[in-house]
């Protein structure tokens, strides 16, 4: 026989009066759902309330390009007069050579303005990451100016600056068109690549480079073999959305161009006058769409390095 059954069932129940209940009672636990209930109710309408301003927000942000998508598929004469559904806008771009090379333009002048923003941006980037000092916050305002400076101010201080270099100094090149486009739409993609590359390489430890140097490596190799490959993923993401930047800069690019290298955006400022057509839409549409493609690489080649969403966001934001 065990002590509890010795002890009997008056036992067993002084026993649970001294250790009191060990089962919540039916009031405690109606109380507890009618708290829970009361929770999820306040949570569902704040979850629908941002829902909906968020879906706002989101129309108000996309609605112009929505609409601007939408008429590139019209086969009016005029871009604002809808007359139908068609492709004719698209196979317009194929019939006109004006189109055609406002767009080559464009496209050449992005790639190379992406060019030199990389290369500039790069290395600024893994110097203010790699050697921190006073004079990095100094550069960072610099870069700074550069970013919040009207482009206005920049296409003014640019046309008379290439018209001196290529006429009282003699330097033809600086009257190229594609010279000019190149380099105005770069001023601003060098910032955001500085920012998108120190951003990068300020999370990562430079323990790697260390050792690099301790094993005798040349620093040209470890720059090249540890240092970039660590900022490669930036430096790409850089590139791409450099050239996703230059192919809009319309402000400087009507102040520098030259007769015969008319890009994209000034062709579209042209048309204006005269009034816009449906092609103007769709070829905006096709450049919306090179652009979306290029973020997407940007994403995908930050996802592959490891990054996490909230890391991508944050290289990409230079933060």
């Amino acid at each position: 026989m065990t002590l509890r059954q010795a002890q009997g069932p008056g036992a067993a129940q002084g026993s649970g009066a001294a250790h009191g209940p060990t089962h919540p009672t039916t009031e405690s636990i109606l109380r507890a759902n009618s708290t829970v209930k009361v929770a999820r109710a306040r949570r569902s309408w704040s979850d629908i309330a941002f829902a909906v301003w968020g879906v706002l927000v989101m129309l108000f942000l996309f609605a112009p390009i929505i609409v601007i998508v939408i008429y590139s598929f019209n086969t009016g004469r005029l871009l604002v007069s809808w007359d139908g559904f068609g492709l004719d806008a698209f196979a317009t771009i194929l019939e006109k050579p004006a189109i055609q090379s406002a767009v080559r333009v464009s496209l050449v002048t992005a790639f190379i303005a992406a060019i030199i923003a990389t290369a500039l941006g790069t290395l600024a980037g893994i110097a203010m990451a790699r050697y921190p000092g006073k004079w990095v916050w100094w550069f960072l305002g610099l870069l700074l100016l550069v970013s919040v400076t009207p482009e206005i101010v920049d296409a003014v201080a640019l046309l008379p600056f290439f018209v001196w270099l290529g006429q009282d100094m003699g330097l033809t090149m600086f009257s190229d068109g594609i010279v000019r486009l190149s380099i105005g739409s770069s001023l601003f993609s060098t910032a955001v690549v500085s920012y998108i590359v120190r951003a990068r390489l300020i999370g990562q430890d430079a323990n790697l480079e260390e050792a690099s140097g301790d094993l005798y490596a040349k620093p040209i190799t470890t720059f090249r073999r540890v240092t970039l490959a660590l900022a490669l993923p930036a430096v790409l993401a850089g590139f791409l959305l450099a050239f996703t930047l230059a192919l809009d800069n319309t402000i400087v690019a009507a102040f520098v161009q030259v007769s015969g290298t008319t890009p994209w955006p000034v062709y579209v400022l042209s048309a204006v006058r005269s009034g816009l057509r449906p092609e103007i839409a769709a070829v905006s549409t096709v450049m919306l769409l090179l652009t979306l493609v290029a973020l997407a690489l940007v994403a995908l080649v930050l996802r592959r390095a490891g990054d996490s969403p909230t890391e991508i966001a944050r290289t990409m934001t230079g933060g």
